[in-house]
């Protein structure tokens, strides 16, 4: 038979040869890891002490009894698997052994056959709890797994939905990082845009960053982490010395960064952080790209929208300063009419592609507030074709028909 290593077996009798019978010649020459004890007590305190994975106790012992050690491992949840052993043809006894959880009974004087044969069963019993319990842990740890898998596809299916409806482009930051910390399990991080006209990134949002002068929202920040993000367009995770050596590393102990990339261009970065120094995963860092992903097209799309808004804004401004204008001073309406029927044209071919193209650049929200202002354009250009038919000639004239 192979020696087994890995079985820790207890055996507790009061009688010496007994003891040397079990232990010398029985699982000794087999291998298994062996511990002896005269009394229940002893055996008591080498249980609690490293739990083994099979007791063979005799019932009666002096002091502490078998029967008493049996209880007092119960009480504790103990789950070893025990061999109890007394009297011959001792019915009573045996009974009570097993009410008390004994995987078997034999009786005395052992016989070597019978207590192989009885070993191999409880190993058989411990070897099959064992692996239920392996099981059963693997099988927790694959549903832990799963569930957080589940939740991340489900994060960044919200944070889609969520940042492309927002068109105010504060708002849309703070959502953007909160989603970046959410996924990357983080309790620090900022997001930094590339502002040709400061020359240095500046701070657009940040979640728990210290309260210091040098460190403004809106302000520009050199944190050592998005200069090379710019520079490099690639992300990267950074933790103890080579972080502390950088100005980020007086916020956190552990990051990971990915740039923000339109197309070949890095328009921003965003750094997730942790105090604690847990050092980020590949995989955080593909879950904060995925982020990355939508906050390039949400940060477009919202910049987008509103050059268009302010576009459409100062068309109707100055189409209702025009039409004040004209009640003063008729003769000019021709004049003007001509110069706001061209821009209005030019506003709704630039915005009808973006409605009705076959590739939409918009989200559901953003679309209908185009589609809303081409009807309004449409309208302006309804009135702005009829002034004519309706304003003096140039220079006051009246025509009449005769």
């Amino acid at each position: 038979m192979a020696p087994r290593q890995h079985e820790r077996i207890l055996v507790v009798d009061d009688d010496p040869a007994v003891r040397d019978l079990i232990v010398q010649q029985v699982l000794e020459p087999q291998g298994y890891q062996v511990e002896a004890a005269p009394d229940g007590a002893t055996a008591l305190q080498i249980a609690l002490r490293t739990p083994p994975d099979i007791i063979i106790t005799s019932l009666d012992l002096p002091g502490l009894s078998g029967r008493d050690l049996m209880a007092a491992l119960r009480s504790q949840g103990f789950q070893t698997t025990i061999i109890a052993t007394g009297p011959r043809g001792a019915d009573s006894q045996a009974v009570q052994a097993f009410r008390l959880g004994a995987k078997d009974y034999l009786g005395k004087p052992l016989r070597e056959a019978e207590l192989v044969s009885s070993l191999d069963h409880a190993l058989a019993d411990v070897r099959l709890r064992r692996e239920r319990e392996s099981l059963s842990e693997r099988l927790a740890a694959a549903n832990q797994q799963l569930e957080k898998r589940v939740k991340e596809l489900t994060t960044l299916a919200g944070i889609g939905k969520a940042v492309t409806a927002v068109t105010a482009l504060t708002q849309l930051f703070t959502r953007l990082l909160e989603a970046g910390l959410f996924v990357t399990e983080a309790d620090v991080g900022w997001l930094m845009l590339a502002e040709e006209t400061a020359g240095k990134p500046i701070l657009r949002a940040g979640k728990n960053l210290p309260n210091l002068t040098t460190i403004r929202i809106n302000q520009p920040w050199d944190d050592g982490i998005s200069s090379l993000l710019m520079l490099s367009g690639e992300g990267l995770t950074l933790a103890g010395s080579a972080l502390a050596k950088l100005r980020a590393g007086q916020v956190v102990k552990a990051a990971v960064a990915v740039p923000l990339k339109a197309k070949d261009r890095v328009i921003g970065v965003i750094v997730a952080g942790n105090r604690t120094g847990r050092a980020f995963t590949e995989r955080d860092q593909t879950m904060l790209s995925a982020v990355a992903d939508y906050a390039v097209i949400a940060i477009v799309n919202g910049r987008f929208f509103q050059a268009m808004q302010a576009r459409v804004q100062a068309l109707q401004q100055g189409y209702e300063a025009q039409v004040a204008d004209n009640a003063r001073q008729d003769q000019n309406l021709q004049r003007i009419t001509q110069q706001l029927r061209a821009p209005l044209i030019q506003a709704r071919g630039t915005l009808e592609p973006l409605v009705h193209g076959q590739n939409g650049v918009l989200a559901p929200r953003q679309a209908e507030s185009v589609h809303a202002a081409l009807e309004r354009l449409a309208a302006l250009q309804r009135l702005v074709d009829e002034l004519p038919a309706t304003a003096q000639p140039a220079g006051g004239a009246t025509k009449t028909t005769t």
